[in-house]
């Protein structure tokens, strides 16, 4: 540029003295070559006027060419001029004083090619001083002996290469310059386009004399962009006074510099040469940015309504030129925002740029950065490192522009490097290293009024960058409605720091979250906001509870939930792989989908080791029962069937054992249907406790109350273990064969339970019933009728059949026809088993078989009816023989001995039964006895107690009590008769004891 300067100078003032003798011209052709011959030789470089050539000489000697074209190879400048034109004035023809009124380049097209061996010159000590070649310096000597009113370029061109072959073109160029005289005011105006940029600079000197004698002469220059290369930095203006100093160099002191309304003390050097350099420090108690804040923000929106059209962006002006810029800034606002203490520092050679905040203190925290930036190419490179303390977070995005939804300390570490100036560029080539940590902040949800769900707060967040091409660590220590979370993420975040759209593509992540309640895992790809693929984890011991943390309800019946397997999720669904499911212990494996409708559809195939439907509903475990608790009444457990009527579902189940509470069948393949609120399942005949089982269940949810309907066949059951398993009994043993039909309806355990009724029809076959051994106790009646009976689980009554019916009503199963036989006995009884109290209250009727002959006797037999009552808890009933009517009648007693063959002849017993003895009668004795323990007066009297003569005289005897002649209901008194376990044994009964004694 400064060539074409002096050419345009030289070629201005040639054309001008050459009006003196073009008139004296008669030949227009000889006029261009003799012009053209002279320009040339007098700028050293090839001037060829092509076009027409227009001369006047009033009211001023001028000349106007057209098609102009200047070479200067060995400069590396080429050009081509649309029109020249120049004009001086007459006086100028003989005065030593050339007045030049107009130079006028009209469209030219400038070329600079930069030679590779064209370089600038070594530097050395000398690098302050200006060059012998300073264009400014030529122009002060010039105009000491000539005035310019206008010197001007319109719609010129500038294309520039370098050796490497870079190019750059420069558009639009208009220059005006206006020097009326050394001691007038000197002001030029220049412009030009650099891509889709307009620049403009505007330079006025008060008067070139002072600059001639090192004095200082006013300065001002403004420089204007439009479009801003950044928010607010559209203007700047700086004023004060230069001076021309003895090196060449120019030098400004106590200026001022403006961007906008904000004001900076400015002292700056300018030295010219092959290389400029540009040397400023500038000052300022305080500035307020919030209007390039603003600015800002208002770009950004331009920038999104303009998205399609790609932003300029370039540095190469910069390479042109050094300099050393430093700025103090006291107090720096932006906004309610304020900073002190800021000092930044930049400086630019030979193409690279690097830059410094040394300071910048926010309340608490500061912050310092650095930059580094090759400018030289089409795409700077940047790199640097930001680091912070005690930043607030709040104030941090109030200085960008920007508000945040979080509060904070943050503390930053991280360094970054990218090539680009425009967003596509960055996106591809920035990278990041370090770390960011939050303390004590908290986040607001938008859009949500609950204070207590909207807050997030974040006692301990850290952020670790290893770089942008590996995964983001991200841990925090997070709190929420009252309770820790325990966050881990990994995440590749360059899209999304970049603002892009990672919903278009899949995004690897882990997420790791840990809460009191629950524990969650992701590992896998998301194309956010609803689509997910890969494994999940998540477990809760208590739904109900991380439910209402999260301000929802739904949990039904379910305590505990666990998921673990492979999972593709998107909008209208999801669908699971080689799944683990366990729902309140209960525990799956298998596949499914589930599509979100309402209700939810569900279809899928699960393998259980063991589906058990009682803990499905909520009931506790039995395993967790404690043996303390044996024997009670279970405890009372809500149930809930309402969830079933948001789900549609065909379930595939494959069980090796599937049943409710205790009591399980299998292996078992069924289907579990659930619809309009109603689950189905149907269980084919399957194995059961040896033996078979083919039932129908029915639960149904969509009423008020959660119901139930069982149809169940049961062939060849062991008896023992399943009574056990289903009610704690445990004194039945045999091959069980049932039919069963019951309903019920209730919101718990116990309500169903009271609710229950149906029918039920068993048998039970080759068995027995422990606790007692019939036949044994009545063949010794002597000992149960001095000491009573004490039962015995080692002893049992066995039979080949025993059957019964029932109707059951509010949970209570009664019969009226139970039937035993046996080898040696016959049974028959009534009595119901209260399920919800978990009791039984039953009578027995034996018939001892008459002859020992065994179950080979007719079915006719003879005995005395001492019946056996069955009643108390299901886990631990009492079962004992009823005495109560035998020992009121002991002539009956007698008959019951005799037909056992016993030798009653020897024991004169018929003496003592008509009062022939001396002691009274056996009737006074017993029934005196029976009377008193009827009563519940003193201890019973022992037969050795009669015998030793301690017995009341017969006068002294107890009324005979009134007996009735037939046999009732147990009595208290028969109760007594049978002792609680802890009674102590009695070795041998007291009437046998006295037998033996007779007989001897």
């Amino acid at each position: 540029m400064k060539r074409f300067l002096l050419c345009l100078l030289a070629l201005g003032a040639l054309a001008a003295s050459s009006l003196v003798v073009l008139p004296t011209l008669v030949s227009s052709d000889w006029m261009r070559a003799e012009l053209g011959r002279q320009l040339s030789a007098a700028t050293g470089s090839s001037i060829a006027l092509n076009g027409p050539v227009k001369l006047s000489v009033f009211p001023h000697l001028a000349v106007v060419a057209e098609d102009v074209a200047l070479s200067a190879e060995a400069k590396g400048v080429m050009a081509e001029i649309g029109e020249l034109a120049g004009s001086v004035t007459l006086s100028s023809l003989w005065s030593n004083r050339l007045h030049i009124k107009e130079i006028k380049v009209a469209q030219p097209v400038i070329m600079l090619h930069e030679k590779a061996d064209d370089t600038s010159t070594t530097r050395d000590a000398g690098e302050n001083q200006a060059k012998p070649g300073d264009p400014l310096s030529a122009l002060v000597t010039f105009l000491e002996r000539s005035a310019i009113d206008s010197v001007s370029i319109v719609d010129g061109t500038l294309n520039q290469e370098d050796s490497a072959g870079s190019k750059q073109t420069i558009t639009d160029v208009d220059l005006s310059l206006a020097v009326p005289d050394i001691d007038g005011e000197l002001s030029l105006s220049a412009s030009a386009k650099i891509e889709e940029r307009r620049y403009q600079v505007t330079l006025a000197i008060s008067s070139l004399r002072p600059l001639l004698e090192r004095q200082p002469a006013d300065l001002s220059l403004s420089f204007e962009a439009d479009p801003a290369p950044a928010p607010g930095l559209s203007e700047f203006e700086a004023t004060g006074q230069a001076a021309l100093n003895a090196n060449g160099s120019y030098q400004i002191r106590g200026g001022k510099f403006s961007v906008g309304e904000q004001v900076l003390g400015l002292d700056a050097l300018f030295i010219p040469g092959d290389r400029p350099r540009f040397l400023a420090d500038l000052v300022a108690d305080r500035l307020d940015l919030s209007a390039f804040v603003e600015a800002t923000s208002a770009s950004s929106q331009q920038s999104k309504a303009q998205s399609g059209k790609p932003a300029a962006a370039g540095l190469q002006l910069l390479e042109g030129f050094d300099a050393d810029v430093s700025v103090s800034v006291g107090d720096l606002a932006v906004g309610d925002v304020s900073a002190s203490d800021v000092a930044f520092a930049a400086t630019l050679k030979d193409g690279r740029l690097t830059a410094q905040l040394e300071h910048l203190g926010i309340d608490a925290g500061s912050v310092a950065a650095n930059v580094t930036a090759d400018v030289r190419g089409d795409e700077p490179t940047f790199q640097g490192r930001v680091s912070s303390k005690g930043l607030d977070i709040g104030k941090l995005a109030s200085l960008a522009g920007q508000s945040a939804p979080l509060s904070g300390a943050v503390t930053i570490d991280t360094g970054f490097a990218f090539r680009g100036l425009t967003g596509d560029a960055l996106k591809k080539t920035i990278n990041m290293t370090g770390s960011i940590g939050l303390r004590n902040a908290t986040f607001v949800v938008p859009g949500v009024a609950d204070q207590s769900m909207r807050e997030v707060t974040a006692k301990k967040l850290a952020v670790r960058i290893e770089n942008l091409a590996k995964p983001v660590h991200v841990s925090a220590n997070l709190a929420w409605r009252g309770k820790p979370v325990d966050v881990d993420l990994r995440v590749p975040i360059r899209d999304l720091l970049l603002g892009g759209k990672p919903g278009t593509a899949d995004m690897p992540f882990k997420l790791d979250l840990r809460m009191p309640d629950a524990a969650l895992a992701l590992d896998g790809k998301a194309a956010f906001p609803s689509d997910y693929g890969g494994k999940v984890n998540f477990s809760t011991a208590n739904l109900r509870a991380f439910l209402d943390w999260l301000g929802q309800s739904g949990a039904g019946s379910i305590d505990q939930l666990a998921f673990s397997g492979d999972v593709s999720a998107g909008a209208t669904g999801v669908s699971f792989e080689e799944a683990v499911l366990s729902v309140n212990g209960v525990e799956g494996t298998g596949n499914g989908s589930v599509q979100f409708t309402t209700p939810l559809k569900i279809s899928s195939a699960l393998n259980f080791a063991e589906l058990d439907f009682a803990r499905l509903a909520g009931a506790r475990s039995p395993a967790a029962e404690p043996k303390a608790k044996e024997g009670r009444p279970a405890p009372d457990v809500p149930l809930d069937l309402s969830s079933l009527r948001s789900i549609e579902a065909s379930i595939q189940v494959n069980a090796k054992k599937l049943g409710y509470g205790r009591v399980f069948a299998g292996p078992v393949a069924t289907t579990l249907v659930i619809a309009d609120g109603v689950a189905n399942l149907k269980l084919p005949e399957s194995p059961f406790y040896g033996g078979h089982v083919a039932a129908n269940l029915k639960a149904d949810g969509s009423g008020g109350e959660p119901a139930i309907a069982l149809q169940a066949s049961i062939s060849g059951a062991s008896a023992a273990p399943l009574l056990s398993d289903m009610a704690n009994f445990r004194n039945l043993e045999g091959a069980l064969q049932a039919q069963i039909d019951v309903t019920g309806a209730g919101g718990t355990t116990r309500a169903l339970t009271q609710s229950l009724q149906g029918t039920a029809n068993v048998r039970f076959s080759d068995g027995a019933i422990r606790g007692i051994d019939v036949a044994d106790a009545y063949n010794n009646l002597v000992g149960l009728m001095s000491s009573g009976f004490k039962q015995d689980e080692s002893k049992a009554t066995g039979f080949t059949e025993l059957g019964a019916s029932f109707a059951i009503e509010g949970g209570v199963a009664r019969t009226e026809d139970i039937k035993l036989v046996g080898p040696l006995v016959r049974m028959s009884g009534s009595g119901e088993a209260n399920i919800p109290d978990g009791r039984l209250k039953f009578r027995l009727d034996p018939r001892m078989v008459a002859s020992l002959e065994g179950q080979g006797a007719g079915i006719s037999t003879d005995g005395i009816g001492v019946p056996v009552i069955v009643e108390g808890p299901f886990a631990k009933p009492r079962i004992y023989p009823d005495l109560s009517g035998l020992l009121k009648n002991p002539g009956a007693a007698l008959a019951t001995l005799k037909k056992f063959g016993l030798p009653t002849d020897k024991l004169r017993i018929d003496d003592l039964l008509s009062g022939g003895g001396t002691g009274g009668s056996v009737r006074d004795i017993v029934g005196g006895a029976i009377d008193k323990t009827l009563k519940g007066e003193g201890n019973q009297l022992s037969i050795e107690e009669i015998i030793g003569g301690s017995m009341p005289e017969s006068g002294e005897a107890p009324p005979i009590p009134q007996v009735a002649e037939e046999p009732g209901t147990p009595t208290v008194a028969a109760e007594q008769s049978a002792p609680v376990a802890g009674q102590p044994d009695q070795e041998t009964g007291a009437f046998e004891k006295l037998f033996n004694q007779l007989l001897q």
